[in-house]
């Protein structure tokens, strides 16, 4: 499947003109970037590799506080939606390094506070099973409510309201699969059929010796995500970062199945 994306937004940053940005889609498994062209007027522009070397963060220089960025591309989609239940997880002891990381707390997500809500409501499954469970649990749990969370939010503070949007039921997914000793970390990503059309956050478990994407608001799958990054929770993937007060002007995502 191919996906075509066009994003736009102009934003005001304040004194500092240099922002840094996580929004290009990622050459990487179970996808290949066809085109991309990210445009800001009057912007110096380098990149660095993301969170696990996946995709990359732009820091752009502008000659003005005023930024007027646009991105296009078209990424071709190979990975396949496969059954939770099918796969195994792996003992903690025998993790590779790129899934160990994603097995401990982090800043949202204190998975650690979780672990024996876990083992009592999850004990009894096993690998991808247990992850289908996490994964019904929270979308059963949650009530998807725009403006119910802020950048702030932690996973305890979700588990209490039981409400939120894609940020924090990625978090609710990635805190107790870590709870349950399956790496899990967060992804942004771009999807079709994200409503309101938008960046969007889903989850990443680590099954089979691999990565397998997990969306608990049920708004996208596999076989249409384009990855933009990864990391322990939201606060590694954030779509910009800037050191002034930055304000938002104006912002528009498309997200096609080209």
């Amino acid at each position: 499947m191919k996906i075509g994306i066009d994003v736009a937004m102009d934003y005001e940053l304040g004194e500092e003109c240099v922002v840094f940005l996580t929004l290009e889609a990622a050459d990487t498994d179970g996808q290949h970037v066809l085109e991309s062209r990210l445009d800001i007027e009057g912007a110096l522009l380098s990149r660095i590799p993301g969170e696990s070397g996946i995709g990359t963060r732009v820091v752009a220089r502008l000659d003005s506080p005023l930024m007027r960025l646009a991105y296009r591309a078209e990424v071709e989609i190979t990975r396949q939606d496969r059954p939770l239940a099918e796969m195994d997880a792996t003992p903690w002891h025998d993790l590779p390094a790129e899934a160990m990381t994603y097995l401990r707390p982090s800043r949202f997500c204190q998975s650690d506070v979780f672990e024996t809500f876990a083992r009592r409501r999850f004990g009894d499954l096993e690998g991808g099973a247990k992850v289908a469970a996490i994964r019904k649990w929270v979308a059963d749990e949650l009530s998807y409510v725009p403006g119910a969370s802020t950048g702030t939010t932690t996973v305890v503070d979700t588990f209490t309201s039981r409400q939120g949007v894609c940020r924090d039921y990625a978090h609710m997914v990635c805190a107790l699969c870590r709870a349950a000793d399956i790496p899990a970390r967060y992804v942004s990503v771009y999807a079709p059929d994200v409503d309101p059309p938008d960046f969007h956050a889903v989850a990443q478990v680590w099954l089979d010796d691999s990565w397998h994407i997990v969306d608990p608001t049920g708004m996208c799958r596999p076989e249409s995500s384009v990855i933009v990054a990864v990391g322990r929770d939201a606060y590694d993937v954030a779509f910009m970062e800037n050191r002034g007060n930055a304000q938002l002007l104006f912002q528009s995502v498309g997200v096609r199945a080209a």
